[in-house]
């Protein structure tokens, strides 16, 4: 009877827990100006095929500390901007295969696209299969070291969001015995990772070596994922938990650094921007002249980048702005602050602090809207410019033909004064002596739950940002970043 008791129970526990879904509500969006947003669903996804040999690391794995000389160590990689983001390069497996990937500081899981022959892309802006290069895609039957993760990794216990280090294993059939004596070998099950807007992918935790350009990664955590939903690229997470990249790569403890190109060099082959991870984006004298401002803690989301903004100056306006207290603290539930995302394109703010500042530039900017462009791109704030002789770099070098600054006021008295192709931007090229520029803010969405803002990648680029992971603190300067991607050796065109 007993016995007929604990399998009763065993059976109960395993059918709840694979009742619950792994949930990562990120703040994620790529949106083109041109696209226009739908409403969320869900649609079935295929499960994946690539079979990879079964786990061959031991129970109860522990992530090791890095030793502390380690730490010292630089890593320094190029960022090739593309129109909705960062990529990096990751190089995995035996012999290695390069995958591109956006760099994503809004989540902390790393995740290829995964397969033999296809990988399924659903509803990813009309990104289909065979339009995907051969070299996006990670196969694990093409590496002589790539495994499938165990049961029991803390990665796996992780992936699937679980407090309970049984679940896992427990999903994957180990009986209660082999629970107790921690001596099951089987592989960690499929994981369903969500982001926001909607985003899903599907897959299965893989270990495999990753080599960076100073050091290597030999059971490097990734997800080797086939299916996805509006997810048509690879991320590297580079949050601060135990699957991000830096925390991978034995930087956790340090922090990084990176100077986003400004978009007019999206697809340019020549020129990326620079990332560096290590001591090296930490240096006295790189920091000096940097404003920090404190990295606001939640237990909703304690692998995120919070920030807490304070109020927003525009133009030459005495009194700044006031935003509401949601964007520097948090509910008793964890809602609220500004989460710094580099896999969000734009800035988000709240309503009705987003339609305040819409006014207060309403009141100021003289320019004709051009409402058309506002309807078809969805962007609030649209202005026709003129643009004599349709010349448009002697219009952004004309200092009377400007829009309102924007500088946002962070806790600790830190100020970022954005540079205006960071605010309003040019549609298309000019026409007719003239050119619609934009407002590249959006407001937010469902702002109750979960950020009540985002500071996008758009709004960070010629900016430098210096994440002090050990001082848990978030540092700004802005800058010319071709200057600083020439000073790395990056600008093959210089």
């Amino acid at each position: 009877m007993e016995t007929r008791t604990n399998v009763l129970f065993l059976f109960l526990l395993i059918i709840t827990i694979l009742l619950n879904t792994t949930k990562k509500i990120q703040a994620r969006q790529h949106k083109n100006p041109s696209s226009s947003s739908s409403s969320f669903f869900v649609l079935a996804l295929t499960k994946s095929s690539v079979s990879l040999p079964t786990p061959i690391s031991q129970p109860q794995e522990r992530i090791k500390k890095p030793l502390e000389s380690s730490l010292d160590v630089v890593v320094m990689e190029p960022l090739r901007e593309v129109i909705d983001g960062y990529l990096i390069t990751l190089n995995i497996g035996t012999p290695p295969q390069a995958v591109q990937v956006y760099m994503d500081t809004g989540s902390d899981l790393t995740w290829v696209p995964c397969g033999n022959l296809s990988f399924d892309c659903i509803d990813c802006y009309g990104l289909k299969n065979n339009n995907l290069k051969s070299s996006s895609i990670f196969s694990p039957l093409h590496s002589s070291s790539s495994f499938r993760a165990s049961c029991a990794s803390s990665f796996c216990v992780e992936v699937h969001s679980s407090d309970n280090p049984f679940d896992p294993c427990a999903i994957a059939g180990c009986s209660v015995s082999m629970l107790l004596k921690s001596t099951c070998l089987r592989p960690c099950p499929s994981f369903a990772y969500t982001y926001g807007e909607g985003g899903l992918v599907s897959g299965i935790l893989t270990r495999d070596i990753l080599k960076a350009r100073t050091r290597e990664v030999p059971r490097f955590s990734f997800g080797c994922v086939a299916s996805t939903y509006r997810e048509p690229i690879g991320i590297a997470g580079f949050g601060r938990g135990i699957l991000s990249l830096p925390s991978q790569l034995g930087f956790v403890e340090k922090g990084f650094s990176h100077c986003f190109l400004p978009f007019k060099f999206v697809n340019n082959p020549n020129i990326s921007s620079p990332l560096i991870l290590g001591a090296s984006a930490l240096s006295v004298n790189l920091t000096d002249s940097l404003q920090f401002t404190p990295m606001l803690n939640t237990p909703m989301y304690p692998n995120s980048y919070y920030i807490g903004l304070e109020s927003v100056t525009i133009g030459t306006n005495i009194t700044p702005t006031q935003v509401p207290l949601t964007l520097r603290q948090f509910d008793s539930q964890g809602n609220g602050g500004m989460l710094i995302d580099s896999g969000t394109t734009y800035t988000h703010l709240p309503v009705p602090f987003y339609s305040q500042l819409l006014t207060v530039l309403q009141s100021i900017i003289t320019y004709p809207r051009a409402t058309e462009t506002e309807s078809r791109t969805g962007f609030d704030l649209c202005y026709k410019v003129p643009c004599p002789n349709n010349n448009l770099i002697s219009l952004e070098n004309d200092v009377k033909m400007v829009f309102p600054s924007i500088t946002f006021n962070f806790l600790n008295n830190a100020t970022l004064l954005l540079h205006q192709g960071n605010s309003f931007y040019a549609m298309s090229a000019p026409s007719d002596d003239s050119v619609v520029k934009c407002l590249l803010f959006q407001n937010m969405e469902d702002g109750d739950y979960g950020p009540a803002g985002i500071f996008g990648s758009f709004q960070q680029q010629n900016v430098k940002v210096v994440y002090d992971l050990e001082k848990e603190r978030i540092g700004f300067q802005a800058m010319d970043c071709v200057l600083e991607a020439t000073s790395h050796g990056l600008n093959q065109g210089s």
